[in-house]
């Protein structure tokens, strides 16, 4: 069937497109973009709207299994959210998390469909976990990451696009066990993502830890979510380091969402040293419990930690210029961290793209075009997604219809759920997802294994 979405602002990235065109698809691909009005089984007037690529989330976690199902509410699941702000492709299994084996995520949205398509990363401590007695202070066994190894690689046999860490998280992971690890994406070219060791001060070092090993293994290097780890003042010297690996030849990326204020459990290891993390009680908020809403007093913190380790919290703590300088960097993508539980938690999970297009892209001196390359063409080179983040004839029929005048993240940390505006239609394969932000479709997400294309 031919679905013509005309009289639209096409913005493609891809191919520095920005035109009044018509777009025409054919089973589920993009077949043309053209000035005239071929005949169409279907037509869709977008009244002047852009129509863009599908964006695509570099930093995303899959949703946790509920009772050993995985939670698929659609008002309030990750991948729900990510969906009606325009994401139609993200990277899951971010910061060393997986919510159980990633192959077996891959398999269900195989056979049942999944909000957007994912690409899933096998996350390190997931494995860890599984496979070694040491706690997350302690040092794993030569023959435990040895194991763990074993494992890694037969997830990335199975289609993983790479491997995930949470360093913060799990003090006692050695450089060794971080280098054996990265070893297990060599023979595959496959990446290696990571939440770094330490943040404020110590970002640098942490950061160049993770680059050493990604250059000693010859993979490409994620570094995630560079705002919570350098927007203290540390954000240019971070970005000075990349760019130094990237000069020797390395394939190094980093991803920022565009808020200014981290998310983690009450009971993570970051949490252990509030004043690394130029943190006091009162920047700390409780996103679940009695105490929600609320900011904590040394009391809270300290029977909430206790109590409830797994409660999610934000804290309002990194500088907002920083974000903006990171975004000024030509290497940097967005990246949502989006991360619910039960429709708790940042609502950067519902309002990164949002935010990012309205806000942070403006304010940061990025157009419309580079901003939008931000979010559709480079994440897709990025993941090697030939056919993702492109209008070319032939690519995937994933598309966003928004207003640039209305565009606007919704979602509050009181509120993280909610839909943003100006966004009018989400296609994936040429099928409708999302209309007038609400989703209409839920099943249209299919997963990308890698070699992927």
């Amino acid at each position: 069937m031919k679905h013509l979405i005309r009289n639209g602002r096409v913005i493609d990235p891809s191919q520095r497109i920005d035109a009044r065109l018509n777009v025409l698809l054919e089973d589920g691909k993009v077949l043309c973009l053209t000035a005239e009005t071929p005949p169409a089984d279907l037509t869709t007037d977008a009244g002047g709207l852009v129509v863009c690529p599908g964006f695509i989330d570099l930093h995303a976690h899959e949703d946790p299994l509920v009772n050993g199902k995985r939670y698929k509410d659609p008002d309030r699941a990750n991948l729900a959210c990510l969906l009606r702000m325009g994401v139609t492709t993200c990277l899951a299994g971010n910061c060393g998390d997986n919510f159980g084996d990633p192959t077996a995520f891959l398999d269900e949205i195989e056979r049942d469909g999944c909000f957007v398509n994912v690409a899933m990363l096998a996350g390190y401590t997931w494995f860890r976990e599984r496979f070694s007695k040491a706690d997350r202070y302690g040092a794993a066994s030569a023959s435990e990451i040895e194991a763990i190894g074993h494992a890694v690689t037969a997830a990335l046999d199975a289609g993983c696009a790479g491997v995930s860490f949470g360093l913060e998280y799990i003090p006692g992971m050695s450089r060794e066990e971080l280098s054996a690890a990265a070893r297990c994406c060599s023979a595959g070219g496959k990446l290696i993502a990571a939440h770094i060791r330490a943040c404020a001060e110590g970002a640098p070092a942490a950061a160049a830890e993770v680059l050493e090993a990604g250059k000693e293994a010859s993979v490409p290097v994620q570094l995630s979510h560079i705002g919570s780890m350098a927007a203290y003042g540390q954000m240019e010297a971070l970005l000075t380091l990349v760019d130094r690996f990237r000069a020797e030849g390395m394939d190094a990326c980093c991803d920022c969402y565009p808020y200014a204020a981290f998310s983690t459990r009450i009971g993570s290891a970051p949490y252990d040293d509030l004043e690394a993390m130029h943190c006091s009680y009162a920047d700390i908020e409780l996103c679940e419990g009695s105490y929600r809403g609320q900011r904590c007093t040394r009391e809270i913190f300290e029977a909430e930690r206790k109590a409830h380790p797994d409660y999610l919290t934000v804290g309002h703590v990194m500088r907002e210029d920083e974000i903006r300088l990171a975004y000024r960097h030509p290497n940097v993508t967005v990246g949502s961290d989006c991360f619910l539980f039960d429709g708790k938690g940042h609502p950067r999970a519902a309002g990164a793209f949002p935010r990012f297009l309205a806000k942070l892209a403006p304010e940061s001196g990025l157009s419309l075009n580079e901003a939008l390359f931000r979010i559709t063409a480079l994440p897709a080179m990025r993941l090697g997604l030939s056919q993702k983040g492109s209008l070319c004839p032939g690519a995937d029929a994933d598309l966003v219809l928004f207003d640039p005048e209305e565009i606007l993240d919704c979602a509050t940390f009181a509120e993280p759920t909610l839909p943003p505006k100006g966004i009018r239609a989400v296609f994936l394969a040429g099928e409708p997802a999302v209309l007038d932000g609400k989703i209409v479709n839920g099943r249209l997400g299919k997963p990308i294994r890698y070699p992927a294309d």
